[in-house]
């Protein structure tokens, strides 16, 4: 199996789960690292709304033991104000410590953070270099191919990111104008490989096994993250495992495992988010949990109506 070293950190296969916005929160991290993910991004936090102790924050930053190593993703774009928090929370239990500057989402991009510091490379430099000077773990960065056509710079953000001292970059292979549409660009994520020492982590697109194994081929990558491609299919890591060790094309879980999988996903938001929340932010993840699957059209229709576990669990039985 291959391994990743990020700074002190060393990961026990090079299979990564992408930080998402309502997604990667600690139930479904807690079922890919279950799975096998060799490190699971946490939600990214914005560094300012830790500074006005937003209540909201507390729970994005919620830990569990089991699924280390973990890597926190702070975004904004203060120097001062990103390292100040990195330092006040760095005793929490995580193991890498993130920079977020590929994130598409508007009201990020307004505020010139996320996607947005593609275009301010000086600040960016800035920015990793004032957090590396104040923790102790490892910093990365996760980047864009560019923000638009008319400025394609991974390349030239990886080289900064490598002098100011971060541990490992991750690359998606779209603009920011992009958003998630069209086709990633590996070959970006290649030349990234190419131009720095540091470990390059490769990000779009992948969506199995043989997708991984075709971007490690591509690109050189030393890491492969998969963010979309494991929305409602935690299994994607078992099965890359897999397909490393065996050369194999794994099965792919049937009616009754993916059922048994939405239900003990549902188990856990309860447990960490009540009935209320829970079973609404389930609604999401059991229309990917079925996509595709036959009369999923159906049960999606069916499943913004459910309240309760217990309806989710009837509606589950019936359907699948």
């Amino acid at each position: 199996m291959r391994q990743l070293r990020i700074g002190n950190v060393t990961l026990e296969n090079t299979y990564i789960l992408g930080p998402m916005a309502g997604v990667t929160d600690l139930p479904f991290r807690l079922l890919c690292k279950e799975q096998g993910a060799g490190l699971l991004c946490m939600e990214m936090v914005s560094a300012k709304a830790i500074l006005y102790n937003n209540k909201n924050t507390e729970t994005l930053l919620e830990i569990h033991p089991d699924e280390q190593p973990v890597s926190l993703q702070f975004f904004g774009s203060d120097p001062q104000i990103m390292s100040e928090m990195a330092k006040r929370v760095e005793e929490r239990p995580f193991d890498i410590m993130d920079i977020n500057m590929g994130c598409p989402v508007p009201k990020v991009v307004k505020n010139g953070e996320g996607s947005a510091l593609m275009k301010n490379p000086k600040l960016a430099h800035e920015i990793i270099s004032a957090m590396v000077k104040a923790i102790r773990k490892p910093v990365t960065v996760k980047i864009r191919k560019g923000f638009d056509d008319n400025c394609i710079n991974a390349v030239e953000m990886a080289k900064i990111a490598e002098d100011a001292g971060a541990a490992a970059i991750a690359v998606h292979g779209r603009t920011r104008e992009q958003y998630y549409s069209g086709k990633a660009d590996w070959e970006i994520i290649r030349q990234v490989k190419e131009a720095v020492s540091i470990p390059v982590i490769g990000n779009g697109d992948v969506t199995s096994p043989e997708r991984a194994d075709a971007m490690v081929k591509e690109t050189g990558c030393d890491g492969v993250m998969i963010a979309r491609g494991a929305q409602g299919n935690p299994w994607i890591f078992s099965e890359m495992i897999e397909h490393e060790r065996t050369g194999k094309i794994p099965s792919r879980p049937t009616n009754e495992e993916i059922r048994k999988m939405m239900l003990r996903h549902a188990k856990l938001q309860l447990q960490y988010k009540g009935e209320y929340l829970g079973i609404r932010e389930m609604r999401k993840h059991v229309a990917w949990y079925t996509k595709g699957l036959p009369g999923s059209a159906k049960l999606r229709e069916e499943i913004n109506r459910v309240e309760s576990y217990a309806e989710l669990e009837d509606l589950l039985y019936r359907q699948l």
